[in-house]
């Protein structure tokens, strides 16, 4: 899955636009490589998102096409 829409799905950003952006940005990495758009992830990837002042950090366990709110949190585990 696209990480922009990874993003999006596991509810860590709010919209798939928005995690273009901070991909475009640079602000968002895999496994240490700084990620575009388009980047595949996987379960056992390992992503990083840079906001203002701080950076969340959370590895991929499951990958869903469509996740309801109350499995969004099942998608990753925050590090």
């Amino acid at each position: 899955m696209r990480i922009d829409k990874f993003l999006k799905n596991a509810r860590i950003i709010k919209r798939r636009t928005v995690g273009k952006d901070a991909c475009d940005g640079g602000r968002v990495s895999i496994n240490g490589k700084v990620a575009k758009p388009g980047d595949q992830v996987s379960p056992g990837d390992i992503i990083t998102i840079r906001y203002g002042d701080g950076e969340q950090k959370v590895e991929v366990l499951e990958i869903l096409e469509h996740a309801p709110k109350e499995r969004a949190a099942d998608m990753y585990r925050e590090l």
